[in-house]
């Protein structure tokens, strides 16, 4: 699925929407976040307030599947999860959108967007077992909250439900390396296909998606601090701890388990699913070549990633695949759900 482009997105439509929409005024300061699948600009008022402005990539989640987004970020705040809630218009819209052109009614192009005030933070590198406490509490506190809803219109985290779709997608745009596509296309499907049944059963439900420690920010004063709930979906719960780990299952035991202890404060967690944490590796793993694959004729994904496609990169996947599937066999043999 290529998604569409920004260049119509220019300063100019940037700011008059977020006026027209929101009845400010703003200084004309526009300042580039660095984001590939998205656009996000700060914009400040004349008054001074600053505002974070997240433009949607064309064609990438429907209006449904956004506002669901949207849903489990007003949901978290409800339950006095640390989130920053995206601001509502004078109408009751949280969820915008602008019709940009080029002079051509054949070209324009619809942009969503959400305005959110600016909350600033540093990373949170966890370094007691208290900060690992915080964070499995945190991660049970979103989950609590998220089990008031259901996002019907968001990926599934199970190999049929997303990973095995972005491999045909993959197939379907021809990026493979013609060397390596045959090796990369058969493995990763068998390998799918051989973990797709560790899945069966599974309680699924509202996720962050994306929780790894880059995505939670500290503020002094205040505490922990979630964002970055674009990549939400439906999923297992384990997806949402085993990112927080600093390595792989065998190496992070002190620090899941307390992860553990610290999510066991406000939701129950099936300790089975543990096994589960390797076979969501792999499948990460191909999502991201399917999301860079999405980037690959952006301008500012090019620059940044101009080996991305050639036949050294496509070598280096195929063997990553092979290591992984190495690394899932073996913990398979020793269930860490036993531990």
């Amino acid at each position: 699925m290529e998604t569409g482009t920004f260049d119509l997105l220019s300063p100019h439509v940037v700011i008059s929407a977020i006026e027209d929409w929101f009845e400010l005024e703003l200084d004309g300061t526009l300042t580039a976040y660095p984001s590939y699948v998205n656009r996000v600009y700060e914009v400040r008022s004349v008054e001074g307030s600053s505002y974070i402005v997240k433009f949607y990539r064309p064609g990438r989640w429907t209006e449904q599947a956004i506002a669901e987004e949207i849903a489990l970020v007003d949901d978290c705040a409800a339950f006095d999860v640390p989130v920053v809630a995206p601001l509502t218009t004078t109408d009751g819209h949280t969820l915008c959108g602008v019709i940009a052109d080029s002079g051509d009614v054949a070209a324009e192009r619809e942009f969503l967007f959400a305005l959110y005030p600016k909350r600033g933070g540093r990373s949170f590198d966890a370094e007691s077992d208290d900060d690992w406490l915080r964070l499995g509490a945190l991660a049970g506190r979103i989950h609590l909250a998220a089990a008031s809803g259901a996002a019907p219109h968001r990926l599934v985290c199970t190999p049929a439900g997303s990973t095995l779709g972005f491999l045909e997608e993959l197939r379907r745009d021809r990026v493979v390396h013609p060397e390596f596509a045959e090796e990369f296309f058969d493995t990763a499907e068998r390998a799918l296909k051989w973990v797709a049944p560790l899945f069966d059963g599974v309680e699924l439900g509202r996720i962050h998606g994306d929780f790894h420690r880059g995505n939670i920010l500290d503020r002094p004063g205040e505490g922990l601090l979630v964002v970055d709930f674009d990549d939400m979906m439906t999923g297992p719960a384990v997806q949402d701890l085993w990112l927080l780990l600093p390595g792989r299952l065998h190496e992070s035991r002190r620090e899941l388990n307390l992860v553990l202890e610290g999510y066991g404060e406000f939701a129950d967690f099936d300790r089975s699913t543990l096994r589960l944490i390797e076979p969501l590796r792999l499948m990460r793993m191909l999502y991201y070549v399917a999301w860079s694959s999405r980037q690959r004729h952006d301008h500012r994904f090019r620059e940044s990633f101009p080996e991305w496609g050639g036949k050294a990169f496509w070598a280096k996947e195929v063997e990553d695949v092979h290591t992984q599937i190495g690394v899932i066999r073996d913990e398979l043999e020793g269930d860490p759900a036993a531990d």
